[in-house]
């Protein structure tokens, strides 16, 4: 064999392996995203459902009947009477 097409196969050579060294590369890190991908989804759905129970918990903090027993048992606040209500106008 000549010494040109000797050299021609050894670069083509290195270029198959450089090429396989690239496919392996990307498919692992194509196997360590898809890995955090899953990761990240099932942290939205925790985080979802923690957001639907804070949700909930906080119309419960914040329901008006709720508010009025605590102001009348803790506070002993009562209502006005319809006499000692003034309404300002402008």
């Amino acid at each position: 064999m000549k010494l040109a097409s000797i050299l021609v196969l050894l670069l083509m050579l290195l270029a198959v392996l450089a090429s396989a060294i690239g496919v392996v590369y990307v498919r692992q890190q194509t196997r360590l995203q898809f890995v955090e991908l899953t990761r990240l989804g099932a942290e939205r759905d925790d985080l979802n459902v923690e957001y639907g129970r804070l949700q909930l918990e906080q119309a419960t903090w914040a329901d008006n009947n709720r508010i009025d027993q605590i102001a009348r048992e803790r506070l002993g606040m009562l209502a006005p009477q319809p006499a000692a209500t003034v309404v300002i106008r402008r």
